[in-house]
């Protein structure tokens, strides 16, 4: 019989790491993006769910939520990890 270790099974990191953090606690502050996911939101109406993972100061966070702009734009990102500002102008949130 084998042993577990001997298959080579190897995890998928399809999760992030991090403390959770509101989005309002890091507007107008330098993030490194590492990573994110989009997925449905689990609130009826609300449509896509951003799970955003950046670290700031060498300190790593996640955040949550329906940002339609943020999806927008991370999708169009070719490299991760990126330097960004977060910024809320007339109740848009997005990168600059």
């Amino acid at each position: 019989m084998k042993n577990f270790n001997e298959f080579n099974i190897e995890l998928k990191q399809d999760y992030l790491v991090g403390d959770k953090i509101k989005i309002d606690k890091i507007l107008n502050r330098e993030i490194t993006v590492e990573a994110y996911k989009i997925t449905d939101s689990k609130y009826e109406g609300k449509g896509l769910c951003l799970h955003l993972q950046f670290s700031i100061q060498e300190s790593r966070y996640v955040c949550f939520g329906s940002f339609s702009r943020l999806i927008e734009q991370i999708k169009q990102v070719p490299e991760f990890p990126f330097k960004a500002i977060i910024v809320k102008e007339n109740n848009i949130i997005k990168f600059t």
